[in-house]
């Protein structure tokens, strides 16, 4: 295989480890007794331990370690951690082991990420044009992910975590074979600050990336939340639509939302050029008012079109944020910092955010419950004016100004 390929592999076996537990778990903790807060609380680990974990490992690999073998690591723990996930019944354990497997699994979202860059730049390839279509076979392995485990039935049992640990032992012995991605290392006389890897914290003394990865943190509870209760949302219409495929496969349904996000990624070029990536964040924010709205309007009924078009809107809600985010980080830093950027990226979005999201969505639904029966519209239209809080306020914060491609061409022919 040539190196495009090669990270395409990388790229889809990372996502179908998550992809084989994050939708699906919480039905699955549904149906063995979790309440909404504690099912919020098992998935505000992702957050937990994305505020510190990414950060710490992007340290590592930008002075220590060879990032692809800290990738490789990081995936043979976490895939102890999900089969010692697939015995425990209890809440609070459910709670330390998940942990756990979270400070094992985020870490590599943006490792993953690194690792790309770092070999597509060894290779001579232009990073923005090359990495956007390696990354959507990232999503493609979510959705296979998804698609096997409601087909095989594995996603409503405790299997599902069994088909992530083995999967998750297959990549991190692949990461091992990959191109050597050395770190910079320590340099002479530098600062405390510096040695330890905390030069990307000086990012946020710039108002532009303080305005930008706290908004990132915002969308990043926004992402939480319906990886959290979109699958059980759907499950929940057993009751009044038991014969209708979306409640029957809920998980291919939700799929729907992961295969725009591939027609979206290959858009990111295109619109991130041509409108720059404070639009690019309007978009996604407007698109996750639509999302939660559309949720909250849907039904496997006569609302089903409302379910499908959150599906589609969820593509440009997730990758305009999270894809075009990474990609302004890699544009917007100094390289190196770059791997502890992407970790301070990822703390903001996935840790910050995402407890956010993952207890403050758990403590939403449990207010909208009554007597075990769930106000989803209620609960979806309160998420909505949430995005739209965001929709009003970033772009009256963020203050960058973008110079389309073909103005800078113009320019260059001037001068």
């Amino acid at each position: 295989m040539n190196i495009k390929q090669r990270l395409v592999l990388l790229s889809f076996l990372q996502f179908f480890i998550w992809g084989s537990w994050l939708i699906s778990t919480g039905g699955y903790l549904f149906s063995i007794g979790f309440s909404g807060l504690e099912i919020g609380s098992v998935y505000s680990t992702l957050g937990i331990a994305s505020l510190f974990m990414p950060a710490l490992l992007g340290i590592v690999a930008d002075r220590w370690m060879n990032a692809e073998r800290v990738l490789g690591i990081s995936h043979l723990v976490g895939a102890a951690c999900l089969i010692v996930a697939s015995m425990v019944k209890s809440p609070a354990l459910m709670f330390w082991v998940m942990l756990a497997n979270s400070m094992a699994y985020m870490p590599t979202i943006a490792m993953n990420n690194t690792v790309s860059y770092k070999i597509l730049e060894q290779s001579g390839y232009d990073i923005v044009k090359t990495f956007p279509p390696i990354r959507v076979w990232g999503t493609i392995g979510f959705i296979f992910a998804m698609w096997f485990g409601d087909l095989t039935g594995f996603a409503k049992s405790n299997i599902q975590f069994y088909v992530a640990a083995a999967t998750a032992i297959g990549m991190g012995i692949y990461c091992f074979s990959l191109p050597a991605c050395p770190p910079a290392g320590a340099k002479k006389n530098e600062s405390l600050s510096s040695s330890l890897g905390l030069d990307a914290f000086v990012l946020l003394k710039q108002e532009k990336m303080l305005v930008f990865f706290t908004f990132s943190m915002l969308l990043g509870a926004a992402l939480q939340i319906t990886n959290t209760f979109g699958g059980s949302f759907l499950d929940d219409f057993k009751s009044t639509h038991a014969d209708s495929f979306v409640v029957k496969h809920p998980q291919v349904m939700m799929s729907l939302s992961q295969i725009s996000e591939t027609l979206f990624i290959l858009t990111i070029p295109f619109f991130l050029r041509k409108f720059g990536i404070k639009m690019v964040m309007l978009f996604s924010m407007i698109a996750w008012v639509l999302r939660f709205a559309f949720f909250g309007f849907g039904d496997p009924g006569g609302g089903l079109v409302f379910l499908v078009l959150s599906m589609i809107v969820y593509g440009m809600a997730f990758d305009f944020f999270n894809i075009s985010g990474s990609l302004f980080v890699e544009k917007e830093t100094p390289s190196n910092i770059r791997a502890s950027a992407q970790g301070l990226f990822m703390m903001m979005t996935n840790g910050i955010g995402a407890t956010i999201g993952g207890i403050g969505s758990g403590w939403v639904v449990d207010y909208f419950t009554t007597n075990g029966v769930k106000d989803w519209p209620s609960i979806w239209f309160a998420f909505a004016g949430y995005a739209m809080v965001l929709v009003v306020f970033f772009p009256l914060l963020f203050k960058y100004h973008h110079i389309p491609e073909e103005e800078l061409d113009g320019l260059s022919r001037r001068h």
